[in-house]
């Protein structure tokens, strides 16, 4: 295994977002979701709210792709990294389903996603040079609050809608993964104020790419 130095891993980051924000990101190339479902047809209103809700679904995606990438960078230990850089490949296919969901509901991903990348990526840099312990109990953490978010959408999204409901369900299934994989390899349960600003913060983000 090739090992890197620090200026390595710093070109290597600056190219994932690049490539996430504003490029075709590395993923695993799994199937896509809603491959084999029929497209039925929605009404102009309906369209509309699931296209703003996979633009936040989308934002979420690039949010978490950069927390990995800051994680990733300051966590301590090797076999922790390699999980953060596994399970980042891993949500590299959803900014690829979600933004190809978006193109056939004929609309764009949110503007503010260098914004969401830039501070994410600090966040998730923080959280690794806290210690692996607390850096993956804030990957458990901000995965389970995905599995909440992506279950209200699911709720939001018209029963007609198969194929993004498809989308959203394999999208969940990787979510729970990841979540108890970080507490498998030790992440701490993080304390509730922690977990209520992790909330607050989502919210505003979710509110804003919905329209922007």
């Amino acid at each position: 295994m090739r090992h890197y130095s620090p200026f390595d891993r710093l070109l290597i980051h600056a190219d994932t977002a690049l490539r996430t924000v504003a490029g075709k990101p590395a993923a695993t190339h799994r199937p896509y979701p809603a491959d084999d479902i029929d497209d039925n047809a929605m009404d102009e209103a309906d369209s509309r709210r699931v296209a703003g809700l996979m633009r936040v679904n989308h934002s979420g995606e690039v949010s978490a792709q950069a927390l990995y990438q800051g994680q990733s960078l300051t966590a301590r230990n090797d076999e922790v990294r390699h999980k953060l850089e596994q399970a980042a490949l891993e949500e590299n296919d959803h900014l690829v389903w979600t933004q190809n969901r978006l193109k056939e509901l004929g609309d764009r991903t949110s503007l503010l996603n260098p914004l969401w990348y830039a501070g994410s990526f600090a966040i998730g840099a923080f959280a690794g040079a806290l210690g692996d312990k607390w850096n993956l109990g804030f990957l458990a953490e901000t995965e389970h609050q995905v599995v909440k978010h992506l279950d209200d959408h699911l709720n939001k999204i018209p029963a007609s809608d198969k194929r993004s409901r498809a989308i959203l369900e394999q999208m969940k299934i990787d979510e729970a993964k990841h979540a108890t994989t970080a507490l498998d390899y030790g992440g701490e349960s993080l304390p509730l104020p922690v977990k209520k600003l992790m909330q607050a913060m989502s919210k505003v983000m979710t509110r804003s790419a919905y329209w922007i």
